[in-house]
């Protein structure tokens, strides 16, 4: 049985950063794209960055690039989202996704993919 498992968020004032992880049990698919969503309240979930295992390639929403990193630690089997310069919008819940085969081709709505953890909160104050 597929698990994931987000941690690590919390507040944080704008400009501080924050690295949330995300922990995977019984995930055996070596070429996935795994990634992090986010979801304001009243808003759609949305994409915030991508990364795909077998190919190494990473892709990130145009609000968080130069400021968010995602990377995947295979030894933990964990993913993890570097936030830096974090800014008051940046507040939301994030959430850990994952789906077999590459990024390009699973495209970026929050449908496209079957594994899900629970969120993780991150506030960003003012």
């Amino acid at each position: 049985q597929v698990q994931l498992v987000a941690y690590g968020g919390g507040s944080v004032q704008a400009g501080g950063p924050l690295r949330p992880s995300c922990a995977a049990s019984g995930y055996t698919n070596s070429r996935s794209c795994i990634g992090w969503f986010r979801q304001a309240p009243g808003e759609e979930r949305e994409g915030v960055a991508r990364l795909s295992t077998g190919s190494g390639s990473t892709d990130y929403v145009d609000s968080v690039k130069g400021r968010f990193t995602i990377a995947r630690d295979n030894a933990k089997n964990t993913m993890t989202l570097q936030m830096n310069s974090l800014k008051p919008e940046d507040t939301a819940m994030y959430y850990c996704a994952a789906r077999g085969g590459e990024c390009i081709t699973i495209g970026r709505h929050p449908s496209n993919y079957n594994y899900w953890g629970r969120g993780t909160q991150v506030t960003v104050s003012s």
